[in-house]
């Protein structure tokens, strides 16, 4: 009998529900930030819990380990490391246009330090984050939804005044989907957002007067204006930003010139990368100019110093950077968002109208609120000031009433049984009284110093105060144009104390023109020992050291110093190496490894043969492989600008044994494992093309397989040693290309 309680169902389509599941819960809920407050949930529910713990701007600081688990206990039940890192990333000023945090103790830096452990940092809250981002919590200006486990309340998005999603922008990778959102200048947002509510029909363009572009806490130059429009419009493109560099005089009469400003995506590990390049760019003889490099930034900002030698021209230095490091680099903008719930790629004219009808919204129900409070402040003023007026027949009430009750019936319904009266005058009227429910409370629990004149004076003070504010939040909710005045007498004053002068300089500018130096051509020895270590030295310097330099290394041939050199693997692959990334130096230097400047490893192959790509051109090649399958190729094909192509099609399971450079050689000589030997004239190879797999040389017996390859010339005596003994291969008898070969006598 089957179970009732087992539900049968596809397995592809539980998967797929679960799937998309996850990926809107990644989306939704981690990943990505709302259009409204700009703030993903880790980030809105770590300014919540410091909100409701109390760590205001103007309070001490308190440690980040406690904030980190009031969160995640109440809010976020993710890992404390996304809390703690997504706290340290709004307190940092060189991630965000505007710190949300102000943060005491060490988190980190521009060049990629970590922040310290939770349990040393401490934090609070930012002015401008409670001003701007949770003052009117208390409102109702916002809902509130049940947290993960239902036992507390959450803001689903916070009531932020300004359109923070531009101004810190964001940075969030979801399921299926990215986000990336640059930062901006507050001023030229709140400046923008105004230009929007004033006419809701502006273009991107039009807003563009007032969002020049990005703003980068880095500073920088973006060098593509004329592409901001599309980008703005669409949502998505390619900004491109170059660090800022000036020149200084230095002693000696040599050039230093100092980076002050660096391209926002460099910032972290990337400085350190950019000082290697830089290193690298002098270790290759990219350039002959730089004496030294240091690294002198600070807390005061970046100062990366790089001194350069007299003659130096140094405009074509500073393209050479832009061209060759990370100096100029790309910031790719996508502007995704959660918008009614679902993600949306937005321009800048649809992120700043979802925030402007988010201001509005909330500011309706602000005022509502504030109305409300208004008019039962109204109501109970004018009870305690109709009160006063017949304070004497209150006093005779009171004094003649059993209970509270009795009291509170007779003020608010006339009920005078049971209540006694000095005269019937003070009965009739008291029979007439008609207060609330409100009035009366208020009434009862009024204190007697509250009919002291001044006092009295004070409470109709305070009543017209109350219907001016009534009034007031009348017209504010029932005109638009009046709302819109008071969100932006708010945006104007948050401008007023917190906008900062743009740093991001944005223009066209020219493409970085960089002409590599010409280097003067001249024939070199390359040296590669038998530990794949490659080094060039100069032929007087190989001619001095013949002896050793033959009898030290494995490979010991001439090249160009502009050309390449050629390394055949037995993996059917060529590898060229520029020459000039070869280290150049003196013969006892120890060189480089192969793997550090190739694509070549070690580990995975062996080479064959290595040779300069010039000498190629001048011959043919003979490739011969462990399945007997053998061709000639013109060395003309393999001069290629590729660092790693095929040299040869093998089958599978095949590898090349030999590779050799056809001159001279008369004969071929192949060895099986077998003991099997076979030769034959070179001319019976065809020629084929270096995608070819080629023609078997010999036929091989089971498990059998070509070991060594040897060329001869006719007339010369070409002895081996073969099982202890010298076999002289000439003696070989002769056979042709195909066949299976003799068996040696030893």
């Amino acid at each position: 009998m089957e179970d009732s309680r087992i539900i049968k169902t596809e397995y592809s389509e539980v998967m797929q529900k679960s799937y998309i599941d996850y990926a809107m819960s990644v989306i939704i809920a981690r990943a990505l930030p709302d259009v409204r407050d700009g703030l993903k949930p880790v980030q809105r529910r770590t300014l919540y819990d410091m909100h409701e713990l109390g760590i205001r701007y103007d309070r001490p600081y308190r440690k980040s380990a406690r904030i980190v688990g009031d969160t995640m206990g109440k809010y976020h039940p993710h890992g404390d490391s996304s809390i703690y890192e997504a706290l340290v990333v709004m307190t940092q000023e060189f991630k965000k246009g505007m710190p949300l945090i102000d943060g005491h103790g060490n988190f980190g830096n521009i060049e990629g330090d970590g922040a310290a452990a939770m349990r040393y940092t401490e934090a609070r809250l930012e002015k401008v984050t409670q001003e701007a981002f949770l003052s009117d919590l208390d409102k109702d200006v916002v809902d509130f939804i049940p947290n993960f486990d239902e036992t507390e309340k959450e803001p689903a998005v916070l009531p932020v005044k300004v359109p923070n999603l531009l101004v810190n922008g964001s940075e969030g990778i979801a399921v299926g989907m990215a986000t990336s959102i640059p930062p901006h200048n507050l001023a030229e947002v709140i400046d923008a957002a105004k230009a929007y509510m004033k006419d809701p029909e502006i273009t991107t363009k039009e807003l563009m007067k007032y969002v020049k572009g990005p703003d980068f806490p880095t500073g920088g130059i973006v060098i593509n204006k004329d592409d901001l429009l599309s980008i703005y419009e669409t949502g998505m493109g390619k900004i491109k930003i170059r660090g800022k560099v000036e020149i200084e005089k230095a002693k000696g009469g040599k050039t230093n010139l100092v980076i002050t400003e660096i391209p926002y995506p460099m910032i972290g590990a990337n400085i350190g990368k950019f000082l290697s390049d830089v290193a690298g760019l002098a270790e290759t003889k990219k350039t002959q100019d730089i004496v030294d490099i240091s690294n002198q930034s600070s807390k005061e900002g970046i100062r990366i110093v790089i001194e350069l030698k007299k003659d130096a021209d140094v405009k074509n230095f500073i393209n050479m950077l832009y061209k060759k490091t990370r100096l100029e680099d790309t910031f790719g903008v996508n502007m995704l968002a959660i918008s009614g719930g679902r993600p949306e790629t937005m321009g800048l004219k649809q992120v700043i109208k979802a925030n402007v009808d988010f201001q509005f919204e909330v500011a309706g129900r602000k005022y509502k609120t504030l109305l409300e409070k208004e008019l039962e402040r109204k109501e109970i003023q004018e009870g305690l000031i109709k009160a006063c007026n017949v304070i004497d027949l209150i006093i005779e009430i009171l004094r003649g009433s059993k209970d509270r009750a009795m009291v509170k019936s007779c003020l608010t319904e006339g009920k005078i049984d049971g209540i006694k009266f000095r005269s019937k005058e003070s009965k009739v009227m008291a029979a007439q009284l008609r207060f609330t429910e409100k009035q009366a409370n208020a009434i009862l629990d009024m204190r007697l110093y509250k009919l002291i004149g001044l006092e009295l004076e004070a409470l109709i003070k305070e009543h017209e105060e109350t219907m001016a504010n009534i009034y007031r939040y009348e017209d504010i909710l029932e005109r638009r144009d009046s709302m819109a005045q008071v969100i932006m007498n708010e945006l104007d004053a948050i401008k007023k104390e917190y906008g900062q002068p743009r740093r991001t300089v944005v223009e066209n500018g020219e493409e970085a023109v960089y002409e590599e130096k010409k280097i003067e051509e001249m024939e070199v020895m390359c040296l590669i020992d038998r530990f794949g270590y490659v080094k060039t030295i100069d032929m007087s310097a190989y001619e001095r050291n013949k002896e050793a330099a033959d009898g030290e290394n494995k490979y010991v041939f001439p090249c160009k110093n502009t050309g390449r050199i050629c390394v055949f693997t037995n993996t059917g692959q060529l590898h060229t190496i520029k020459v000039l990334d070869i280290p150049f130096g003196k013969f006892r230097d120890k060189g480089v490894p192969l793997d550090n400047i190739s694509n070549y490893s070690a580990e995975k192959e062996t080479i064959i043969l290595v040779t300069g790509q010039s000498q190629l051109n001048l011959y043919r090649m003979i490739f011969a492989t462990k399945q007997s399958m053998l061709k000639v190729v013109d060395g003309g094909e393999f001069d290629v600008a590729k660092r790693t192509v095929a040299a040869t099609k093998l089958q599978e399971g095949d590898e090349v044994v030999s590779v050799a450079i056809l001159k001279d050689q008369a004969n071929i000589v192949l060895q099986t494992a077998g003991g099997y030997f076979l030769r034959f004239p070179v001319e019976e190879i065809p020629e084929k093309k270096k995608g070819a797999v080629g023609v078997r040389g010999m036929k091989l017996g089971n498990k059998d397989f070509v070991e060594e390859v040897y060329y001869t010339q006719n007339g010369v005596e070409h002895p081996i040693e073969y099982k202890g003994k010298n076999l002289e291969l000439n003696k070989i008898k002769a056979g042709k290309r195909d066949t299976k070969g003799v068996k040696p006598r030893t």
